[in-house]
């Protein structure tokens, strides 16, 4: 049976959900990157498909929780952090400047980007105030699992999302999610890159601006 992972508060003012907002809902499930075969230490698929609806649970609960929004961001954040390969996702969205930075230059850079990530798609969370997500299944694809579910949206047609899950961290994390043929990293790199682009490649303007923005 697919898992239904419902929204329990009343429903607001009906707000207009794109895809970029569905985007920012799963924001904290991490974002696409292309990684090389490394075996699985015990990843499968009812393993991938639990860490889902983990995920989703705790993003739900905080939505659900009426905290201000400033501790609801820090939640949002909190989350990207337990559930996303967020070294990777930083680096990906960084470009070929990740590899000329400093270990404490990126490591200054992630901290930052770990934060914008859960404001910026922390702020269009109320959106999903009465819509659900049903985790439908799971399969082997490549080197790692991919978890299909479907995105019910208020005066939307329902979308589908895949999730991809991959323990090459060590551990098993998300590290893309497709909607309906869009990833969410190219969207981030863009923006990360013309922000990096107005700074001439300062990586540590970077950082700061980070630190504001979202």
């Amino acid at each position: 049976m697919p898992n239904t992972i419902p929204m329990t508060m009343p429903r607001s003012t009906p707000t207009r959900i794109d895809r970029r907002g569905v985007l920012g809902l799963l924001a904290c499930a991490g974002i696409a990157v292309i990684l090389p075969w490394r075996p699985a230490h015990a990843l499968d698929a009812n393993g991938a498909h639990a860490l889902i609806d983990r995920s989703l649970g705790e993003v739900y609960q905080v939505i659900n929780s009426g905290q201000p929004p400033a501790r609801m961001y820090q939640d949002f954040e909190a989350i990207f952090a337990r559930y996303a390969d967020v070294d990777v996702i930083a680096r990906s969205a960084l470009g070929p400047a990740a590899r000329q930075a400093g270990a404490a230059e990126f490591a200054a850079y992630k901290q930052a980007f770990q934060g914008y990530i859960g404001r910026k798609y922390g702020k269009r969370f109320h959106e999903f105030i009465g819509s659900r997500i049903e985790v439908t299944g799971a399969r082997p694809l490549k080197s790692f699992f991919a978890v299909t579910s479907v995105a019910y949206l208020n005066g939307r047609a329902p979308m589908e999302v895949e999730w991809h899950v991959s323990d090459r961290s060590g551990r098993d994390l998300y590290f893309n999610i497709i909607i309906e043929g869009v990833n969410m990293l190219a969207s981030e790199r863009a923006e990360i890159g013309a922000m990096l682009a107005r700074r001439q490649g300062d990586l540590a303007a970077l950082a700061a601006d980070l630190q504001q923005a979202g």
